[in-house]
């Protein structure tokens, strides 16, 4: 996806405005039905949406990822300070990535802070994964029901996760790098 084609779903429509964007009530006089588009244009972001289950409240958090996911590999991480990662940490990722044989439109880079409490499960029902590499991120912070330390690979319905410690801190310490490439190399075979 590039700056020229961009898509824009109901919800993300709704997001950019704060104000109704077609008032049905005050309008030529003529019934429009409420369509799905109808509801999440007409209501202010504020409003509660009264509409069927499937369909969000236009308040409700939203999420990003940065990356196009080709590979299934996701990768989780916290910031409170960047929308996904700091620069440093992502030319780092970049450079892990290049030596997986990965680039960034390989993996999913998720940042749990701006995605306002995201979980394993909500994660998975929205994209597709059979690779979770969490870094600063415990796996019980993620919602995950099992327990196991920094780099070890843990298989859970059929996602192979990868706990380390945050990017930061890896690229830091020697020992913590030659930790996490070898768990890289069995988890992508290099």
């Amino acid at each position: 996806m590039d700056l020229d084609h961009i898509e824009l779903n109901e919800e993300m429509l709704a997001g950019l405005y704060g104000k109704v964007l077609v008032d049905l009530q005050h309008g030529s006089g003529k019934s429009i039905p409420e369509s799905p588009a109808a509801i999440m244009t007409t209501t202010p972001v504020a409003a509660p949406v009264a509409a069927a289950p499937d369909i969000k409240p236009a308040n409700a958090p939203q999420w990003k990822w940065l990356g196009e996911n080709l590979k299934q590999v996701i990768v989780i991480v916290d910031h409170a300070d960047a929308v996904h990662l700091p620069d440093t940490e992502l030319s780092f990722l970049t450079g892990i990535l290049g030596a997986c044989k990965l680039s960034l439109a390989d993996v999913a880079i998720i940042n749990l802070r701006q995605a306002g409490g995201l979980d394993h499960k909500k994660v998975t029902e929205k994209i597709k994964g059979r690779i979770t590499l969490l870094f600063g991120v415990e796996p019980e912070a993620y919602g995950l029901p099992v327990s196991f330390p920094a780099f070890q690979i843990q298989p859970f319905n059929q996602v192979s996760y990868l706990y380390a410690p945050s990017l930061s801190e890896v690229e830091q310490d020697k020992v913590l790098k030659s930790k996490l490439w070898v768990c890289l190399r069995r988890l992508f075979n290099v």
